[in-house]
């Protein structure tokens, strides 16, 4: 049985530990502020290097934009037909990083089906079987394995309702296959992430929020406590995403809405692969159908413009809930309602506001990242995607050594596995249920070992979804949950049902409640 390194294990003592030691006014080599996708990637980045490094963030690991993606690890097929060519390579390398080297466990081989329906013209069809074909290419201009991502190809009729039965026959010509990467769940890559950080020294900091931030430093706060100290850092790194602005003044973002939905997988009659329905009108636009593994389909996704103050949370719109719903409909035999929503949720892009006027479609910005130094010294890292979190916090740890003549070593985490990553032959060794592998990797039997030790920990905390108890105490052991909404909302995604979410509350508290053990 694999049990967590001490190193790696997050949790509320160590927290409380290291946030002392903070305290005193020792300095760090390298502050991080946010703790997504690219801030916990900076944060190993920089601690892999042999830099001393303290994390922050004012709420939770993943509570921004990291944890209401789409799931997936893109290719780049999309920027391809904008022709934008570099961010299409950098998502293929980068997707090939996290299925082959970094986290196995954790990115797999989605198949996607194109339903070539009386809405789709041959043009485009013939248009989209060659991008898939151009997307094969990139996979393997990225050198990731034909084993890891199977080639497209096309699909009968009957071939393209097996595997998603609920489409409409009438005047289905049939499908185009193709594949891409998806994680188990965006919030758990961030976990693992911010983990294997912690394995190399970093200070991983919850509920910490920086008050204001400078070259040297931030004055922060202890959420739990009201606490207010001072962080000294020899370099800061701003990736609050699309709170970034609010930190640093010369930062301009245009965020864009995201919205997906929720829907029972019997809702969609069980659909073994996942969709592309286009968007009528649309040449090159998309709603997808994402089955996860759990019960539950995603659809999405939405491309709004936000303006405005930036939530914590962004609520969802009844526009975004009927677009969907209308797009989904052009293509299925079976009716979608309202009533079938049994959730929804929306994430901010935090895009660089190239422009400076606002003017245009947010959907037209482009996806590269920008690294950008404030004139006291505090690097910014924008823009971007959760695909190439990796790329964009080693060109910001990259800019934070140069600005501040850091001795350190080479970025080192392209060949860096995360907590739980081991290759595919061990990975189907381990003694735990397939689905605890997809989403501890060699630490699922850990996991597996608190339910047989305590056969109440091995049952559903809610009826119809598989997390368990054990999962739960898990979280609060080794994941550095604090709270309930830590435990439902990100290290398990049970919170993006409210029905779910209430009914699982009480196991959540009582998880809690044996933190010790």
């Amino acid at each position: 049985m694999s049990t967590p390194h001490p190193a790696s294990s997050l949790h509320a003592a160590r927290r409380a530990r290291e946030l002392a030691a903070l305290a005193d006014g020792s300095e760090v080599d390298v502050l991080v502020v946010g703790l997504g996708a690219t801030g916990a990637g900076a944060a190993l980045d920089a601690a892999s290097r042999g830099l001393s490094v303290a994390a922050i963030d004012a709420h939770d690991l993943a509570f921004g934009t990291s944890r209401w993606s789409s799931k997936l690890v893109h290719g780049g097929l999309r920027y391809l037909a904008s022709a934008q060519l570099d961010v299409a390579r950098e998502s293929a390398v980068e997707r090939g990083i996290l299925m082959e080297r970094t986290a196995p466990h954790l990115v797999r081989a989605q198949p996607f089906v194109l339903p070539l329906t009386p809405l789709v013209p041959r043009a485009q069809a013939a248009l989209a079987w060659a991008g898939f074909r151009a997307g094969d290419l990139l996979r393997v201009s990225a050198r990731t394995s034909r084993t890891a991502l199977p080639a497209p190809r096309t699909l009968s009729a009957v071939e393209t309702r097996h595997l998603a039965p609920a489409l409409r026959p009438a005047g289905l010509r049939g499908g185009l296959l193709s594949w891409d990467g998806r994680l188990t769940d965006d919030a758990r890559l961030v976990t693992a992430v911010a983990r294997t950080a912690a394995a190399h020294g970093a200070r991983i900091l919850t509920r910490v929020r920086a008050l204001s931030v400078g070259g040297r430093g931030a004055a922060v706060r202890d959420e739990r406590t009201g606490g207010e100290l001072r962080i000294r850092a020899r370099a800061v790194i701003n990736a609050a995403g699309v709170w970034a602005g609010g930190l640093v003044g010369d930062v301009r973002l245009r965020p864009s809405r995201g919205t997906h939905l929720v829907l029972r997988s019997e809702a969609l009659g069980g659909p073994a692969a996942g969709l592309h329905i286009p968007v009528p009108g649309e040449a090159n636009r998309f709603v997808l159908v994402l089955p996860q593994g759990d019960g539950r389909v995603y659809v999405g996704l939405t491309d709004e413009p936000v303006d405005g103050d930036v939530p914590d949370v962004p609520e969802v719109p009844e526009t975004d809930i009927g677009f969907l719903l209308d797009v989904l409909g052009s293509a299925l035999d079976v009716p979608v309602a309202r009533g079938d929503v049994v959730g929804a949720f929306a994430g901010l892009r935090p895009l660089l506001d190239t422009a400076g006027g606002g003017q245009g479609r947010t959907a037209d910005i482009s996806r590269r990242h920008a690294v950008l130094t404030s004139p006291d010294g505090v690097v910014t890292v924008v823009g971007g995607k959760l695909t190439t979190y990796r790329r964009m916090a080693q060109d910001a740890v990259d800019a934070a050594v140069a600005a501040r003549g850091l001795r350190a070593g080479r970025c080192r985490t392209a060949a860096l596995p995360l907590v739980g990553a081991v290759g595919p032959d061990a990975l189907a060794a381990l003694d735990a249920p397939a689905r605890l592998v997809g989403r501890y990797g060699s630490e699922a039997p850990a996991v597996h070992a608190l339910g047989l030790a305590d056969p109440a920990l091995a049952r559903p905390v809610v009826p119809g979804h598989p997390v368990t108890g054990a999962e739960l105490l898990w979280a609060v052991r080794h994941e550095g949950a604090l709270d309930e909404s830590d435990l439902l909302d990100r290290r398990t995604r049970i919170g993006l049902v409210p029905y779910d979410r209430e009914t699982a509350l009480d196991a959540a508290r009582e998880a809690l409640a044996a933190r010790t053990g």
